[in-house]
């Protein structure tokens, strides 16, 4: 079954951020992930407080995402990640297909 990242990212450093896009993208594509969602226009219909940067990934199954998320090659990513930006990130298992 599918499982996804869903992250909600604040950029505070703009180099950082795109050296952590490069990093983390090539790890993504390592662990089978693909991306769905990569910063499109986002637009707040109800609730708040108003979206920022929306990036949703799609792996194989929870256990490969978890792989990915504990790997040696994203820790570089999450290293970078401590000063480029701040986020909330979620792990989500997808639907079972019928």
């Amino acid at each position: 079954m599918s499982a996804y990242v869903i992250s909600e990212v604040e950029m505070r450093d703009a180099e950082g951020f795109e050296a952590y896009r490069i990093i983390a993208a090539k790890t993504i594509a390592q662990y089978g992930g693909r991306y769905l969602v990569r910063g499109g226009a986002a637009t707040l219909i109800e609730g708040s407080p108003p979206p920022k940067t929306i990036i949703v990934v799609e792996f194989p199954t929870m256990e490969r995402l978890r792989e990915w998320y504990a790997s040696p090659e994203y820790a570089e990513a999450l290293r970078v990640r401590q000063t480029a930006l701040d986020r909330r990130l979620v792990f989500v298992e997808g639907v079972a297909p019928d």
